[in-house]
């Protein structure tokens, strides 16, 4: 059964080129429509914009590191909900345990497969085309 993730608004922030065009490309391949961002500071004007379901938000940057940036997005209320993986290519303990402290809701280790990326997505993004409006809040 192919998956469609049609219409599905992601962010990818990662200083690196390749990172950020890999990923991309997998993505685009399953429908998603692709926002990247080069860091923080170029992330957080194109989240306000664009409103992506998921991002995905490497640790090691210049100028504002993947924690800074998923705090900053954690701590709007807007986006509170929007679900944050932070890329690393450090797969410690430490960084896994400092992500969650900020708020991100998944930790993936570089070089990341297209089956990790699509299952953070179907993990946290729901998939029924019928997004759940907020009942009861």
């Amino acid at each position: 059964m192919e998956e469609n993730f049609e219409s599905l608004k992601v962010m990818v922030i990662d200083d690196s080129k390749t990172i950020r065009r890999t990923a991309e490309t997998l993505l685009k391949k399953v429908g998603c429509n692709v926002i990247t961002a080069v860091d923080g500071f170029d992330a957080l004007a194109k989240i306000a914009d664009n409103h992506p379901d998921i991002i995905f938000v490497d640790i090691m940057m210049p100028r504002l590191d993947g924690y800074q940036t998923c705090a900053l997005i954690k701590n709007n209320s807007a986006f509170r909900a929007t679900p944050v993986i932070m890329l690393s290519s450090k797969d410690g303990l430490f960084d896994k345990a400092k992500g969650r402290i900020v708020g991100s809701d998944q930790y993936l280790t570089k070089p990341f497969s297209k089956e990790e990326l699509l299952g953070a997505i179907r993990a946290h993004v729901p998939q029924s085309g019928s997004v759940a409006g907020a009942a009861g809040a």
